[in-house]
């Protein structure tokens, strides 16, 4: 899987659709890869310096209208986004961390929906949700569908895709959940021996594969 980038960026438009800011998140991640909570950081033209954004990485999560305004951009755009609105390099990981807020609190633990017993073969199964914000578009679909390399069936890729690393087994599907109002990947990982580091390159790999097309990351769930 090719190598994605450790923040998110987004760039913000203003309410006629011109470049208004900046925004770069971080979700911070526990020893099994689940989320652990999301710190952020943006810079706006009004303002001309870099800030804690944690209340508008909230936001972003529940209003429609700003996300119509936010697009999901690698870093490499970001840099050039934000050299032609002020001139500037895009400062390095370290130091957009530097105006992050505080750290969340420590995450309750891990629900568990089903039993511990591993899929028969393997050391250990765990099963992930990645949470997406709506927006999700049919090109869009047919654009994940082409990269794992599965037919679409309706709007959906179909069947489960499946991928094998190192004897490690990987399977995940895309849903609708949320009565339609949010899209999740559904992640179910056999792993064979004692080191778990595939679970968090596959995890990262397909959160930028979807916000490739648009969408927002909302959390990473552990469900067993």
């Amino acid at each position: 899987m090719t190598t994605t980038d450790l923040l998110h960026y987004y760039v913000v438009h203003d309410g006629a659709g011109e470049p208004e800011g900046l925004l770069a998140e971080e979700f911070l991640l526990a020893a099994d890869h689940s989320c652990a909570g999301l710190v952020s950081g943006g810079w706006s033209r009004s303002q001309g310096r870099w800030c804690d954004a944690a209340a508008t990485s909230r936001r972003l999560r529940v209003d429609a209208a700003l996300r119509a305004r936010v697009t999901p951009v690698c870093r490499t755009a970001a840099a050039a986004f934000y050299r032609d609105l002020c001139g500037g390099d895009l400062p390095d990981e370290a130091a957009l961390r530097a105006c992050f807020g505080a750290l969340p609190a420590p995450p309750p633990p891990p629900l568990r929906l089903s039993g511990p017993e591993p899929t028969p073969g393997f050391r250990e199964t765990r099963v992930y949700r990645i949470l997406f914000t709506d927006g999700l578009t049919g090109d869009g679909v047919a654009a994940l569908s082409e990269a794992w390399r599965v037919p679409v069936t309706g709007d959906l890729p179909d069947p489960a895709v499946r991928r094998r690393v190192c004897g490690d087994a990987f399977r995940w599907d895309l849903r609708r959940v949320a009565a339609g109002a949010a899209w999740a990947l559904d992640v179910t990982c056999d792993l064979l021996g004692e080191r778990d580091e595939a679970v968090g390159v596959l995890l990262r790999g397909l959160t930028a594969q979807m916000r490739r097309q648009g969408m927002i990351p909302v959390t990473v769930d552990r469900f067993r």
